[in-house]
């Protein structure tokens, strides 16, 4: 039981890691967030404040989702 336990918080570890990792990487893809960080001509209309009220989110985000539905399956499974 001590093994399967371990196994679970190494993964769920990782995989809020691979979470607060990629999450960023796609909020950075988006076209508003470019929008706001890419600038217009002469840098007219970059709002840099998204760095300090939308990027600690989408990294919490990323992070606690994923464990969040891996914990909600292994639930499902273990009451059927």
């Amino acid at each position: 039981m001590k093994r399967r336990v371990d196994a679970m918080t190494c993964g769920g570890c990782a995989l809020s890691a691979v979470g607060a990792t990629a999450a960023p990487l796609l909020w950075l893809s988006m076209p508003r967030t470019r929008r706001h960080l890419g600038g217009a001509f002469e840098n007219e209309g970059m709002d840099l404040s998204v760095l300090l009220t939308e990027l600690p989110f989408v990294v919490l985000g990323g992070a606690f989702l994923p464990v969040l539905i891996v914990t909600l399956l292994v639930r499902a499974a273990r009451h059927r």
